[in-house]
């Protein structure tokens, strides 16, 4: 049963900067990264079953791979919807750079989606943990994907993705910690962030992309994403 959240904290341009200002009082690690590269992008993205497919396309591969298969899907159609998707064979999601595993999960999804089994608008108005509940339910959607989605999407200030390879790294890079870390260890090391884990990830991503970007030759770095989820795992 379903019920209404009245206290849901979201970021947004008009406190973003001073959520990343308070997570840099309290941690100096964070602070540094601030000194050094600056405030992060403001990462969004729009609450559409488009959202979701993109979301999907890019579970384990390089987010130049998963904009490709997108920009080819779009290609098809004005809009990706449920109905427009599943007009499409196997051939033509093949032919669109979608694998099999993932031509599955897309359609298992746009078929929740028009069986009203989930409802994205209604999201916006519950608890973080609700609306995990309800999209891990769904072929193919995991926490991670149910974490992005409740960041970059709904804005919850308070996520923290253990499962993302980009984040792990930098929290490990950044506070010295050993290769073998547990997830449960690291998710103990990230409660003084709260309520503003969120944003320290985006903080993290942030160090993550910027201090590779240093390395990289400037005719380079124009072909290089500067969206985190280019390096998730």
């Amino acid at each position: 049963m379903y019920y209404i959240c009245a206290m849901l904290t979201q970021f947004s341009s008009k406190n973003f900067n001073q959520y990343c200002d308070r997570l840099a009082g309290v941690d100096p690690d964070l602070k540094k990264i601030l000194e050094e590269y600056g405030y992060p992008p403001l990462w969004t993205r729009s609450n559409s079953f488009e959202t979701l497919v993109h979301f999907i396309l890019e579970q384990q591969v390089s987010l130049a791979s998963a904009l490709a298969a997108l920009n080819k899907l779009k290609e098809r159609f004005v809009e990706i919807t449920p109905q427009n998707l599943l007009t499409l064979s196997d051939e033509e999601m093949k032919a669109c750079y979608v694998s099999r595993q993932k031509i599955v999960y897309t359609r298992a999804l746009a078929n929740a989606v028009l069986e009203k089994k989930i409802d994205l608008v209604s999201f916006e108005q519950l608890p973080d943990e609700h609306v995990k509940q309800e999209l891990v339910k769904l072929k193919g959607v995991g926490n991670w994907t149910a974490d992005v989605y409740l960041m970059f999407v709904l804005r919850r200030t308070d996520i923290f993705p253990v499962g993302d390879l980009a984040a792990v790294n930098a929290f490990k890079q950044i506070k010295r910690l050993p290769s073998d870390t547990t997830r449960n260890d690291l998710l103990n090391l990230a409660e003084p962030w709260k309520p503003y884990r969120t944003i320290a990830t985006m903080m993290l991503w942030h160090f993550y992309l910027s201090s590779r970007q240093k390395k990289i030759p400037e005719k380079e770095k124009l072909k290089k994403a500067t969206s985190p989820l280019y390096i998730t795992g």
